[in-house]
Formats: C-alpha cells, structure tokens, sequence
C-alpha cells in the first residue's frame, strides 16, 4: 500500500472520527504519552551546567526514539497500524472542533468565547473584546493546519512513519520547551531551532493550499508581503493566507501574562472586527485546504 493511499485513508478516518471519547478516555493520546516523556526529560535533565547541550541530547534521543517506533510499526505485516497511527496523529476534526467552539461560544455570549478561545490560544483572553476572540481563534486556525495536518501529512509522505513519528516529537518539544523564558532558553534551544526548520516548507505549502483552495489571484502577493512580518518564521505564512481569503485583518497588539506587545497587522486593510460569522469562513476554509491537500495526495496515487 503507498504512502499517499495510507494517507488519504488516514486523513479520511480523522475527519470522521476525530478523536473519539470513548477511546481516549481510556487509553492515553499518543500526543500525551510524548508530552509525558518530554515533560519527564525536562524535569530530569534540565538542570546543572550546559543546557544547551543537554537540550540538544534530548532531542536527539527523541529523534532515535521516534525511528525506531516507526521502523518497528512500518515492519508488520499489515498497514492498518501505519492508518490508525497517522489518523491519531492528524488533528483536523479536531481543529475544527475547538475552532467552531469559539464561534459557538461567542454567539451565547463574549464571556463563553473568551473561554473558548483559551482553550486554544496563549495569549491573555480575560479582557479582550469579540474581534480579539474571533482573530485569536482564526489565526490558531490557520497556524495549526499546517502544525496539526499538513507537516504530520508532509513528512508521513517523505519520509513514512519514522518521519511522521519525528515530526510530533519535536513539534510537541517545541510547544513544551521551546520558550525564549529562563528555564528554557537553552535547553529548549534545539527544540525551537529544528522546529523552525521541519516545518519551513510545510508552513508555506499551507499557505498555497489555502490560497489555492480560492480563486483571489491578489492574495499570494498580500502572503508574501505580510507573512514575513510575523514574528514566527513559519506561522506568518497560513495565517497571512488565511487573512488573505477571508479579507480580514490578523496578528496585531495583544497581551501575554500582562504585556501589551504591539505586533504588526498581517493584511492590514482587511476587517479588523471580525465576529463569529469569519470564524465559519475560517472553518471552511480548513476544510477546502484540507480536500485540496487529499486531492493533490490523489495525483500523487495516481501517478
């Protein structure tokens, strides 16, 4: 069975299926047993004298982890487990979900959304008004297709289950560890550095499947002109895309644990009050993206 067929039985089962209760509930997310392993590395060995070093042996024993488990999968008989392991670990119901919460929650009331939308963003949400909310979950959006869908699918395609495998573990290194904050500046530093670079192309390939899954010729020269103020290398990419497709303003001043930081708009000219009805846009948007990531996975078969 090809990689790209696995795929798209894998990426169909997810959006079926999600991440079903009834399972999870039960038997712990592989997403949590490697947050428990890197919370129990960090714990262990983020002390002493060069953490750098440490941080970067860390990683290291992470990516020879990740190859192993994926060569030993990849080296049974059959490939359902290949399926079943890539659907858990794609996460666009799931996105979906927790996005069209925030829309769900602002509708009741701006208290409901500004719960919702914490669940998702890290930035301060106690005071922000309805257009705040729905940017913050609009822009996780937009960051996390291409965290949450595209790269897992990326190096899945690349490089097997070995890839996917890697991929997760440095990504979910990178949102435990890879903070510019005292205790992980350094020994977060490899997590943060080789995130950056695994998910340089899949960030931009999320922005011409957003842009592709429109027929707005101007918004590619609005992606490029605006993703490179964001102060991530790689999310500026979807989210100036998203920003692009919906005509809306993204990115912008907001505050984290009580800093006001006056980032730039990405496509300033666009709405900045977005509401509830630019987070459906934004939902709908992640499933053209999404359908048009399967079809090119199709040719990819058919070829």
């Amino acid at each position: 069975m090809s990689a790209a067929l696995i795929l798209i039985l894998a990426a169909l089962l997810d959006a079926t299926l999600g991440e079903p209760r009834l399972l999870w509930d039960r038997v712990p997310h592989p997403a949590v047993l490697m947050g428990r392993l890197i919370g129990w590395a960090d714990q262990k060995f983020n002390r002493g004298g060069a953490r750098k070093l440490r941080g970067s042996l860390v990683l290291l024993a992470l990516l020879i982890l990740a190859s192993t488990l994926g060569r030993l999968i990849e080296a049974l008989p059959t490939r359902i487990p290949d399926i079943l392991v890539l659907a858990a670990l794609l996460a666009q119901k799931s996105l979906v979900d927790h996005v069209k919460a925030v829309a769900a929650g602002l509708r009741m009331s701006l208290s409901e959304g500004r719960r919702a939308v914490a669940m998702i963003v890290g930035r301060d949400t106690s005071g922000i008004d309805e257009a705040a909310v729905s940017r913050g979950a609009i822009e996780s959006a937009a960051e996390n297709l291409s965290d949450g869908v595209i790269a897992p699918a990326f190096w899945f395609l690349i490089a097997g289950l070995p890839g996917l495998l890697a991929y997760k573990f440095v990504n979910t290194a990178d949102s435990m560890i890879g903070y510019r904050t005292p205790r992980h500046q350094d020994f977060g530093w490899a997590a943060a550095r080789f995130d950056d670079l695994i998910n340089w192309i899949p960030a931009r390939l999320t922005a011409a499947l957003i842009a592709g899954a429109y027929f707005i010729p101007e918004a590619w020269a609005v992606i490029r002109r605006d993703a490179p103020l964001h102060r991530s290398p790689n999310a500026g990419w979807p989210e100036a895309a998203m920003a692009a497709v919906l005509g809306i303003a993204l990115s912008g001043p907001r505050s984290y644990e009580g800093e006001r930081r006056d980032f730039p708009w990405v496509n300033p000219a666009g709405n900045r009050t977005p509401g509830p009805k630019d987070i459906d846009a934004a939902v709908t948007t992640l499933w053209r993206a999404w359908a048009l990531g399967l079809a090119l996975a199709a040719v990819f078969l058919l070829v």
